[in-house]
């Protein structure tokens, strides 16, 4: 008996394979050949894409990107505050053209609990999960930045380890999605990796280009995605680094000048599909 299941077993090993990688396929072309609306701002691409009828990841999907060239003029910066700000006024308040949130941070004391590094001034440092020694999970890849222009570090163990980086600005987040051009493992956790969840991310392509993309969640119209759906769609889109950032309510890409107060996508705070459930946070991401 055992002889003869061994080659079922095979035929099913197989079978689903086939079936996976031909969703893959499917789903990568879905999103490559996908009609996106395309915004061009100051030499900057803002890329937005609704799937309404569940042909992505078999879900609808919001997702919208922010491209800015490698060899642009802009540059990206980190900004702060003691109490928790809405991205979009804290974006406004550093006069930039573009802003996404940026790493996790306590809701009841408004500080980072990631390490953050701002103009050489420590902002924040990692602080230990109840299961782990030094530093969670999602403190485990770093950004970095020169004279504006980002890069992807995978981090040591040592839960101080961003003290001694040379950077003048740093911002831990995770997990590390794609590193040199290679999908990172995820953990085995249901509720923050294999559940669908508003999602932030930072990629890098291999000619410098830099997209901040965001993933809309938590409604009939956007579901969100799962970090390993997350991992194939920056993939797909050409990232050789990936980083994701905080999500859920969090989730937010605005605009200087664009309608909804600058809100490009739909902030899922407020329980709804529109552009006024925006978190106050602790830090963001900017682009001047």
């Amino acid at each position: 008996m055992l002889c003869m299941m061994r080659p079922l077993h095979l035929l099913l090993c197989l079978l689903f394979l086939s079936i996976t990688t031909g969703y893959a396929q499917r789903d990568s072309l879905t999103l490559v050949q996908a009609p996106w609306t395309h915004d061009t701002l100051n030499g900057i691409v803002l890329k937005t894409l609704h799937f309404q009828h569940k042909e992505y990841f078999q879900s609808n999907q919001f997702i919208a990107i922010l491209e800015i060239p490698g060899d642009s003029p802009h540059r990206l910066g980190f900004a702060c505050d003691s109490v928790r700000t809405r991205t979009s006024t804290l974006a406004e308040r550093h006069d930039a053209i573009a802003a996404v949130n940026g790493s996790f941070f306590d809701m009841d004391r408004h500080n980072p609990i990631c390490y953050l590094r701002i103009d050489s001034v420590e902002r924040g440092i990692n602080e230990p999960g109840k299961d782990t020694v030094n530093r969670k999970y999602y403190q485990y890849g770093t950004l970095v930045l020169t004279d504006g222009k980002p890069h992807i570090l995978h981090t040591d163990s040592a839960r101080l380890w961003e003290r001694e980086l040379p950077y003048r600005d740093i911002m831990t987040a995770g997990p590390l999605l794609i590193w040199n051009g290679q999908d990172q493992s995820m953990r085995n956790d249901l509720s923050f990796v294999s559940k669908r969840h508003n999602r932030t991310a930072i990629g890098i392509r291999p000619d410098g280009t830099v997209l901040l993309l965001v993933v809309d969640g938590r409604t009939r119209e956007s579901e969100g995605m799962s970090l390993d759906e997350l991992i194939r769609t920056l993939r797909w889109m050409g990232c050789r680094d990936a980083l994701n950032l905080d999500g859920g309510g969090s989730t937010t890409l605005y605009v200087k000048g664009n309608a909804h107060g600058g809100i490009v996508n739909y902030p899922s705070d407020n329980g709804r599909f529109d552009h006024a459930g925006e978190r106050a946070v602790s830090n963001i991401i900017i682009v001047r």
